[in-house]
């Protein structure tokens, strides 16, 4: 995939954007590889929490966060000098219930001003906290993973948005020493979970008067302390809680901003709606506005049909400096600026007039949702904004690497960022890629066998990544991914397949009809996918309207003849079982995060998707797939 339109013939220009880091030193010891960049990590912070200090002080007006009122629509907003004041009253409380990285606190909510404040209170007094993912409570229904991280936690004071929502979930988890809040008037004894200790309204927790043992505890913080527990997806397992310090996301919003020059050009302003679960929200959003000084609006729209008119409402009303998503979200934004009517006018206006970058994570950005991106931006302000993205994990809190220049084509991840070191280990026909640096986490919590399992004898964290050069000739230009190690399997002949590659070969060959695929066929004789299609690109493609339905799209007579050609074109340069696509089907719901279907890095989780969707490829080999392709 590249950068430049088909249909632009002339030397592309770019809204004006500098890369920090574009060059690298490169070191050779036996096998192994050592990269990193060649400018040095500047100092950074203590604390993160000194930042709110700071702004609170010089900015105090200055908003930090703010989110849509639900019953008015009104914007409610939160300046430094209230975020400050109200993270110290919440801090004390939180002192006051005797607190302690053996008591953390839990958050069940999606992203809203009374998730922040608890976060950036704890933070502030030395308190770890948890954002639990809402799909813990609210869409299982045995609770075994949200049992599993209070076990693993232990909490002595848990946060929910709402006391009706998750009711049966603390029912199941609260224990008898647990404090818990909601938002609800939840003081009457009948609404007071049975297990818990105390039950009290979100207000209460403003209500304390600040005493010295706030200062103090702000104090006693430096960089060993734990600041947040974040789950992995727990896909194949259950969810490992990775150890956020302070000096690993100190270290890492001053790698990202070394990374981006340009997010200290203008006072920073984003629209987002990445979860606080996971690591890109929680961390990479959140930290940043918070180091910046930059001001957060909570969008509570989703890239899925039913939300994301919500995303579209407030992108048409507010300007973010920067936009970041995943590569469905940027097919509806993508394709609502194309109309031209009043709201696509509207929006084309508002989102480039002073967006200085789009960032994308890890998973594939369609071609065609790229040119489209660009198109609309030279309509509207005659040159394209940069399109970016790299490598992280939530172990690496999360950036590592990033792109060195706007001619950045799919699967590129540039260079590591500065004080991070690579180390590039062979294995197999692949190679690995290991971090270490201060934004590398320390291990996983009360899990030593996961953690002495996940360092190797050099304390590089083995991050499962492969990866290679985007060119032999220039290591300046860095790597791009080539898929996760343990994706490969085995066919049922022992011939071994390399499922990066071969997504790579199905994604450029369905272009625009696919934006993913995943490899089937472990234990199978032959190599099948599950097709992952492009929404916007294929409803266009296939004249079907905005409302149709990605199994609207699954079954359609053209999508089902397409994808056939596609499999018959690769046929023609496939040189055995393990690189011919045998069999197909299009998928009909997406994949989920919540499910871990796709990752903290926004790309797709191979296992996980096998493991959701396990009847459908036994379907798949067993011929009664609901339009299964065949050649």
């Amino acid at each position: 995939m590249t950068t430049t339109s088909s249909s632009q013939s002339k030397q592309p220009t770019y809204r004006d954007f500098k890369y920090g880091v574009t060059r690298a030193v490169v070191s050779k010891v036996g096998d192994n590889t050592y990269l990193r960049a060649e400018n040095d990590l500047e100092p950074y912070e203590t604390r993160l929490t000194d930042r709110l200090i700071h702004w609170a002080k010089h900015r105090p007006d200055r908003t930090w966060m703010a989110r849509r009122d639900p019953l008015t629509s009104e914007w409610v907003h939160i300046s430094y000098a209230q975020a400050w004041d109200k993270a110290q009253r919440i801090g004390q409380s939180l002192l006051d219930m005797g607190l302690s990285v053996d008591r953390p606190v839990a958050i069940l909510s999606e992203n809203s001003l009374e998730h922040a404040l608890i976060a950036i209170a704890a933070m502030m007094v030395g308190v770890p906290y948890c954002s639990v993912s809402t799909a813990y409570s609210l869409l299982s229904q045995d609770f075994e993973k949200l049992k599993h991280i209070f076990d693993t936690i232990t909490p002595g004071f848990v946060y929910a948005s709402d006391e009706e929502k998750y009711a049966k979930a603390i029912a199941f988890v609260g224990k008898s020493d647990m404090v818990y809040a909601t938002n609800s008037i939840a003081n009457k004894a009948v609404n007071t979970p049975a297990k818990v200790k105390k039950c009290i309204n979100f207000n209460d927790l403003l209500s304390s008067e600040i005493t010295p043992q706030v200062a103090q505890a702000v104090a006693a913080t430096g960089h060993d302390t734990v600041v947040k527990f974040l789950f992995t997806s727990g896909s194949t397992k259950l969810p490992k809680g990775v150890i956020n310090t302070q000096k690993m996301i100190c270290a890492n919003v001053q790698q990202i901003s070394q990374s981006i020059p340009a997010m200290a050009e203008d006072p920073l302003v984003l629209v987002d709606w990445t979860p606080w679960n996971h690591t890109f929200g929680g961390n990479h959003d959140f930290n940043l506005i918070l180091h910046h000084g930059g001001t957060m609006y909570i969008d509570d729209g989703k890239p899925v049909p039913a939300l994301i008119g919500e995303t579209l409402k407030n992108l048409r009303e507010i300007s973010p400096t920067m936009y970041l998503n995943v590569p469905t979200g940027f097919e509806y934004v993508a394709a609502a600026m194309k109309v031209d009517d009043e709201d696509g006018r509207q929006l084309r206006k508002s989102l480039l007039s002073r967006c200085r970058m789009f960032f994308y994570a890890g998973a594939s950005l369609a071609q065609p949702i790229w040119d489209s991106l660009f198109e609309s931006a030279e309509k509207e302000i005659g040159q394209r904004i940069v399109m970016t993205t790299g490598l992280g994990m939530t172990e690496s809190s999360p950036f590592g690497l990033f792109v060195t220049n706007p001619n950045v084509k799919s699967g590129d991840l540039g260079l590591p960022c500065s004080g991070l070191t690579l180390k590039l280990v062979p294995s197999g026909d692949k190679v690995e890629v290991r971090y270490k640096g201060p934004n590398i986490t320390p291990g996983y919590w009360r899990n030593p066998q996961a953690t002495n399992e996940s360092f190797d004898e050099e304390g590089f964290f083995c991050t499962g990544d492969a990866v290679k050069w985007i060119d032999e000739t220039n290591f300046h230009l860095g790597l791009k991914f080539d898929g996760r190690i343990a994706e490969d399997f085995k066919l049922s002949t022992g011939t071994f397949v390399s499922v990066g590659p071969m997504r790579a070969k199905i994604i450029a060959a369905g272009a625009p009809y696919i934006q993913d695929a995943v490899i089937t066929g472990l234990n199978e004789k032959e190599v099948g996918a599950l097709i992952i299609p492009a929404l916007i690109p294929c409803r266009k493609a296939l004249g079907l309207p905005d409302s149709a339905s990605m199994g609207d799209i699954a079954k359609h007579e053209k999508m089902q003849t397409a994808m056939l050609d596609v499999i018959k074109e690769l046929a023609k340069s496939a040189t055995g079982s393990a690189s011919r696509v045998a069999r197909a089907v299009v998928l009909t719901e997406p994949p989920s995060i919540d499910k871990g279907e796709i990752t903290d890095k926004g790309s797709i989780n191979q296992r996980a998707v096998l493991k959701e969707r396990a009847d459908l490829v036994s379907a798949l080999y067993a011929d009664t797939a609901m339009n299964i392709i065949k050649p």
